[in-house]
C-alpha cells in the first residue's frame, strides 16, 4: 500500500530553516476551529485541538481502508493568530487573542468524507468541539517564514525580525501563522519546533 508524505512533498511549505524565505502558499483545505483568549489552561482550546486530531485520524484510517487504499501520515497541528486590535498583539499577553487552529487534508479529501468521518469521531467519543469544526480552503499567499526551536514564550525576537524583514518588502497581511511541528506532550520545551509565519503584500 503507498503512503504520501506530505510533509516532504510540500518541503517548502513545511520544512522551514532558521533563516527566513519567502515562500508562495497556495490554497489547501483544511479542517478547522475557531476561538479566543491565551491557549495555555484554556479548555475550549485543548477541545479544539482534540477534535482536529480525532477527525483527521478517522479520515486517514477511513482513506486507507476505505476505496483509495492510500495511507498518508496526519499533518501537522497550524494556528492563526491576531487581536482585533492588533496593538494588543503580543506574546506576553494572549488574553485578548483570537484563534483558528487547523490541520490541512489532502486534496482528495471531501465535504462527504469529512461528514462520515465527523459521525464515526462522534461514535467512538463524542468530543465536544466535534459540532463546531469546519472544512474549508484556505489561501494564504505570499509569506515569510523561518524556524524556531524553543518555547513559545521565546518567539518574539524571531517574530520581530520577521516583520522587519517584511517591513523592507512591503506591510503586513493576513494573520500571525504558526505550525507546529513537535509534540509538545513528548517533547523537552527547549526542543519544540515552530514555523512562524507570516503573510505580507508587496510594495
Amino acid at each position: 500500500m503507498p503512503k504520501v508524505d506530505y510533509k516532504k512533498e510540500l518541503k517548502h511549505l513545511y520544512g522551514a530553516k532558521p533563516e527566513i524565505s519567502v515562500v508562495d502558499v497556495p490554497a489547501m483545505n483544511f479542517l478547522m476551529m475557531d476561538g479566543a483568549g491565551d491557549p495555555n489552561g484554556s479548555a475550549a482550546y485543548a477541545d479544539a485541538v482534540a477534535a482536529l486530531f480525532s477527525v483527521s485520524y478517522t479520515l486517514k484510517f477511513m482513506v486507507k481502508k476505505g476505496e483509495l487504499a492510500l495511507d498518508y501520515g496526519v499533518m501537522p497541528l497550524e494556528g492563526l493568530w491576531w487581536a482585533e486590535d492588533m496593538t494588543n498583539f503580543n506574546v506576553d499577553d494572549r488574553r485578548p487573542w483570537r484563534w483558528t487552529m487547523m490541520i490541512m487534508q489532502p486534496s482528495f479529501i471531501t465535504p462527504v468524507l469529512v461528514q462520515d468521518a465527523l459521525a464515526a469521531a462522534y461514535k467512538k467519543k463524542p468530543l465536544p468541539a466535534l459540532e463546531h469544526l469546519r472544512f474549508e480552503a484556505f489561501a494564504e499567499g505570499v509569506a515569510a517564514q523561518l524556524l524556531h526551536t524553543g518555547p513559545f514564550s521565546e518567539e518574539g525576537p524571531h517574530i520581530a525580525r520577521l516583520h522587519d524583514f517584511i517591513a523592507t518588502r512591503g506591510k503586513l497581511g493576513g494573520k500571525h501563522h504558526e505550525i507546529y511541528l513537535s509534540d509538545i506532550s513528548r517533547a523537552a520545551p527547549e526542543r519544540w519546533k515552530t514555523i512562524i509565519r507570516q503573510p505580507f503584500e508587496g510594495a
